[in-house]
């Protein structure tokens, strides 16, 4: 395969989703897809319920099954077992942790201009409620590592700064930030830091624990092929005492993690059958995903952008080898709002039979692209061949 080559499929892979074959699904980082597989381990697992729901949800046998769940989990990231806790997405993980802070009037968040909108929402709704204040540093899209360290340091107020949270793989522009040179630096100032990782477990390999995060959530159900619903949030030591889950339970006694995890009657299922989706991965080869899903990812960057007269300096690099999103600048006033990114992504989907995500970022218009094992090149480029004229039209 030479340089600027599609990667050749990873054979059989297609047939393990149930994805429309008549839909271009290039949008895998929105909602991740469930495998076959992966789909009839989660229905066993209801099946199980209705049998007996009393033999199910009766302690300590759920326990015992959440905990072991738990535990694979984090060894496949890196993550202490006993410091983490099975959360159903990186939103939930972040509104706990935000709660669990008790800010105080005169405290602050400081977020990046790069991060997903519903936690910066979280974040301000409990600055609302504490008297605190949320504040966003601007990071340049074309920003390299040390420039993104520099400027994030420089906007810390030791004292003043309780949380800086920053993203692991942003959403709107498909970059990977350096998190644990960031982690560094705010540790200096004795400022705590939260990841969100959401992208990270199954795009990106990672050691969680050394990162030297005080908290970090990652969805496993976008890139690990997880039942939507899974996600591990991980605490620092320092933390775990004060740590409150949002709803009390049964379990509240014996503190993070169980006090998080154990909620009643919810849906377990996708926690249960979230290491199914872990033997999927494995069986295909996690390296071989890895490899192929970035290849792709940049393949469709490159030709859509072609299609779209940019250079490749127009193309931003999104700072990891094994990025499987990739992002690209749309013709200057396309899509410069958030309600006409979504009305753009509507009718890609409509008149294209193609999802991608289209997002406002910046002042301007971007499209994103992601590349999963079910994906092909000629996907990308029919896309390329189409989008230009949709464009003209807009």
């Amino acid at each position: 395969m030479s340089a600027g080559d599609p990667p050749p499929p990873i054979p059989g892979a297609r047939l393990l989703f149930s994805i429309d074959p008549g839909t271009a699904y290039l949008n895998h980082g929105s909602f991740g897809a469930v495998p076959i597989g992966v789909q009839r381990a989660q229905q066993r697992l209801r099946d199980e319920v209705e049998r007996n729901p009393m033999s199910f949800f009766a302690a300590p046998g759920i326990i015992e099954r959440i905990v072991h769940t738990r535990r694979h989990l984090a060894q496949f990231l890196g993550a202490d077992p006993e410091g983490s806790a099975l959360v159903p997405n990186t939103t939930a993980g972040v509104s706990l942790v935000l709660q669990s802070l008790r800010l105080q009037p005169g405290d602050e968040v400081l977020l990046t201009d790069h991060g997903y909108g519903s936690n910066a929402l979280a974040t301000r709704r409990q600055c609302r409620r504490d008297g605190a204040t949320a504040r966003t540093v601007a990071l340049p899209v074309d920003a390299g590592d040390a420039e993104i360290v520099a400027r994030i340091r420089g906007a810390l107020r030791p004292g003043k700064t309780k949380l800086l949270m920053v993203d692991q793989v942003t959403s709107p522009t498909a970059k990977v930030l350096p998190v644990a040179e960031i982690a560094a630096a705010a540790r200096a100032h004795e400022i705590p830091v939260f990841v969100d990782a959401a992208h990270v477990p199954g795009m990106l390999p990672v050691e969680v624990d050394r990162i030297g995060a005080d908290f970090w959530v990652g969805n496993l159900h976008k890139w690990a092929y997880a039942p939507r619903g899974t996600a591990l949030l991980v605490v620092a030591p320092a933390w775990r005492r004060r740590v409150e889950p949002l709803v009390v339970s049964w379990e509240q006694d014996a503190g993070f993690p169980l006090s998080v995890e154990y909620q009643g009657t919810v849906d377990y299922s996708p926690w249960l059958a979230a290491p199914t989706g872990l033997f999927t991965m494995r069986t295909l080869g996690v390296e071989a995903v890895r490899r192929h899903n970035a290849a792709l990812a940049a393949y469709g960057q490159r030709v859509v952008g072609e299609a779209l007269g940019l250079a490749p300096s127009d193309l931003p690099d999104p700072g990891a080898a094994e990025a499987s999103m990739r992002i690209l600048p749309l013709p200057a006033g396309t899509a410069t709002t958030q309600p006409e990114a979504h009305l753009l992504r509507q009718r890609i989907a409509e008149k294209l039979a193609t999802e991608v995500a289209v997002n406002a970022w910046g002042g301007r218009g971007w499209l994103r692209l992601s590349a999963q094992v079910y994906n092909r090149a000629e996907e990308y480029d029919r896309l390329a061949e189409r989008l230009p004229e949709l464009l003209a039209d807009e």
